[in-house]
């Protein structure tokens, strides 16, 4: 066994099972991962009149089911109406009202949450989104 196929092998068995071996391992078989928000992860002057954080998966996921949960109160934004899908079925849309000079920290999928799902009901492997607003 080579070093790739070694660490593609770990990969798989760290997916809960969903791979059993390295050839296993493709698009379909692995579980969502995210690929984009709005705003970048670890960005430190979001502008605070910013009204929604999006998050982009590299699957379609279902409609109404997400998990966007908590680091800690003071650190999660104030909802300003309920998350949405766009016509796109990956991006999700949380509607939020931010403070200036503020760090958020959520949860998009956690060890305790798992409701971002896949068309195939494979949950997200959870992200961790921190961001800072400017003054």
């Amino acid at each position: 066994m080579n070093c790739v196929t070694a660490i593609l092998v770990a990969l798989a068995s760290g997916l809960g099972g969903t791979a059993a071996r390295a050839d296993d391992v493709t698009l379909g078989s692995v579980p969502p991962v995210v690929v984009k928000t709005v705003p970048e992860a670890g960005a430190g002057e979001v502008d605070p009149k910013v009204t929604e954080i999006r998050v982009t998966f590299s699957k379609d996921m279902q409609d109404k089911s997400w998990s966007w949960a908590t680091v800690s109160e003071e650190s999660f934004p104030k909802l300003d109406g309920k998350p949405k899908y766009l016509a796109d079925k990956r991006t999700c849309v949380l509607p939020v009202k931010l403070e200036p000079g503020k760090t958020y920290a959520i949860w998009v999928n956690s060890e305790k949450f798992g409701n971002f799902k896949d068309a195939d009901d494979r949950s997200a492997v959870p992200y961790l989104l921190v961001f800072k607003t400017k003054k």
